[in-house]
């Protein structure tokens, strides 16, 4: 009977750890990315009492005789289903649709998340919202580009600072329009286009394009009929300051067939250059501008020839952000450039389940996790990431209810055992009387 009341307390204290498990489960019901656990009970070793033994000739087999010692919790599984996700507009709320973790430090060591809950901070890093941990990812330099092979240490922080500043210079200029066909050999065209140097400065060129007099002259490329001379200036045409034209090294005129088509003998992939150099009181880098004149066409019709477009941009300051799936974050300034300022890590795991919770949403790294592989989104298998969301908590508060239900009958039942060994203990005792 002793037995039947140590099984009935096993017993009671395994439900008490499911109730817990249950309890916390609903207590987290609207936690952001948590994740339910469950209970599993197995039986406690048995007392064997008779061996088996097996069948013979003349008698058959034996079974065992065992009695239970009652039961166990074996383990607490983690459900790492995915939990829906709630549109909140907030640009620095992230959600992982599928597998991994944001990855946070508080320069110690490394934590692990699915509550993408963030914010910028005052010094312009990413970080999580309940606990100040700074978000890690890797940094974009001035130009936008990410080296996502550098390994991510706990001070690999992601950094959006209010402050910061773009400009780019020019490296392209391209021109379209029409050269008329029946020009005279005097007649000329004139257009112009600004550009920027690498401080952001702006420099206004006009190009100037004179019909040839003769229809090609010496080396022209098979195939062309005619010709315009060309001339780059900054300022005024004649007397500000010759950039380049056709005669320049490397350069030539612009060459059309009798289709009224451009020829060019230059390489493939190049174009006729320009070359500015600071002057009194500037300080910017010489620098090259390719003159793409091959939207240029030479058809009877009025000459018109406009700039179309030009990479460059004048000094501008962050005015917004977005972050997109694969975690890059983009920087839109007030002079319209957009750049990657940063892009944000993301940690996966072979057996997710174990890790460890460290609370606030966190998590660490166990000898049972597996190492972490830290990648960006929407590569070897982790997560994509969607910005304006977050993940909710993946309870089934009708499967709880349920678990809550089994739970109490199964704590009612076994104080019952308890109950009743201690009646028919009191019988015994009272024998004596």
């Amino acid at each position: 009977m002793l037995q039947a009341m140590l099984s009935g307390v096993a017993s009671i204290k395994a439900q008490q750890s499911r109730m817990n498990v249950i309890g916390d489960n609903l207590a987290n019901v609207n936690t952001t990315a948590f994740k339910g656990s469950r209970v599993s009970f197995a039986e406690m070793m048995s007392q064997t009492v008779r061996s088996a033994s097996g069948a013979t000739a003349t008698r058959g087999g034996v079974n065992p005789i065992q009695y239970g010692l009652g039961v166990s919790v074996t383990s607490t599984d983690v459900n790492s289903a995915q939990g829906a996700l709630n549109q909140t507009n907030k640009p620095t709320d992230l959600a992982i649709q599928g597998n991994g973790f944001f990855i946070t430090s508080n320069t110690n060591r490394m934590a692990y998340t699915r509550d993408g809950s963030f914010q910028v901070d005052t010094q312009g890093f990413l970080v999580q919202s309940a606990t100040g941990e700074r978000v890690l990812g890797w940094q974009g330099d001035s130009t936008g580009a990410i080296d996502t092979t550098q390994a991510i240490t706990p001070a690999s922080f992601v950094s959006i600072p209010n402050s910061l500043n773009s400009v780019k210079q020019t490296s392209v200029a391209t021109f379209a329009g029409n050269l008329n066909a029946s020009a005279l050999p005097t007649d000329t065209v004139t257009t112009s286009i600004r550009i920027y140097d690498s401080l952001g400065g702006s420099h206004d060129v006009n190009l100037v394009l004179s019909n040839h007099a003769t229809p090609a002259g010496a080396g022209a490329p098979a195939g062309a009929t005619s010709s315009w001379d060309w001339q780059a200036w900054e300022g005024t045409p004649g007397t500000g300051t010759l950039l380049g034209d056709n005669t320049s090294a490397g350069n030539e005129k612009m060459f059309f067939d009798s289709s009224g088509n451009q020829v060019s003998g230059l390489a493939a992939g190049t174009f006729n250059q320009i070359k500015l150099n600071p002057t009194a009181g500037q300080s910017f880098s010489p620098f090259t501008v390719n003159m793409n004149f091959k939207q240029i066409t030479q058809l009877n019709g009025a000459s018109q020839v406009n700039a179309v477009d030009q990479d460059g941009f004048a000094p501008g300051s962050l005015e917004s952000f977005a972050i997109s799936q694969d975690g890059v974050v983009t920087g839109i300034f007030t002079n319209g450039f957009t750049r990657p300022i940063a892009q944000i890590g993301m940690a996966a795991f072979s057996n997710p389940e174990g890790l460890e919770r460290q609370g606030n949403n966190l998590y660490i790294s166990s000898d049972n996790s597996g190492r972490p592989l830290v990648g960006t989104p929407r590569t070897n298998a982790r997560g994509a990431i969607s910005a304006g969301f977050l993940e909710q908590s993946n309870v089934d508060i009708g499967a709880e209810f349920t678990d809550l239900i089994v739970t109490q009958r199964g704590f009612q039942s076994n104080t019952k055992v308890v109950t009743t060994v201690d009646e028919l203990l009191q019988d015994l005792i009272n024998m004596k009387r």
